[in-house]
This record gives structure tokens, C-alpha cells and sequence, in this order.
């Protein structure tokens, strides 16, 4: 149990140090632009009571762009 205790943890603190990168870059004006890209879905009723978002070509930039990332740094790693 006390394993799992830990694990819960350091789980746990790296979510909240994710939240707070996002949060953070969310702030800076170059990243302004995601989520505002032709081909992502707004729509807001006339009324105003219903709104709906849905970003799917920031999702697939950011996939590509984790995923080169990733490429990246496993290849770095494995060159030992």
C-alpha cells in the first residue's frame, strides 16, 4: 500500500505541473492562435444557451507535432 501511496502521489503532482504548463502557455500571445484554426467547429445558438466547440485540426496539429516531438526524443535516447 505504501507503494501505490506514493505513486498516487507523484501521479497526482504531475498532473497539477501539466495543469499549470497549460495554463501558463495559454497565457502567451503567440499561442493565441490555437484552437481558432479554419476547420475548427463553433457553433454557439442564437439564443446563447448552447454552445459547442469542437478543434479538430488544432487536435491534429497537435498530434503532429507531440508525435515528432516524441520521435525526436526516443531517438536521442536510443543512440547510447
Amino acid at each position: 500500500m505504501e507503494t501505490w501511496g506514493r505513486w498516487l502521489i507523484v501521479v497526482g503532482l504531475g498532473i497539477t505541473a501539466l495543469g499549470a504548463l497549460v495554463f501558463l502557455l495559454g497565457k502567451l500571445p503567440f499561442l493565441q492562435w490555437f484552437g481558432k484554426l479554419p476547420g475548427d467547429i463553433r457553433y454557439r445558438s442564437p439564443d446563447g444557451s448552447l454552445s459547442c466547440f469542437v478543434p479538430i485540426v488544432s487536435s491534429i496539429l497537435l498530434s503532429i507535432l507531440l508525435t515528432i516531438i516524441l520521435n525526436v526524443v526516443l531517438r536521442l535516447l536510443n543512440r547510447r
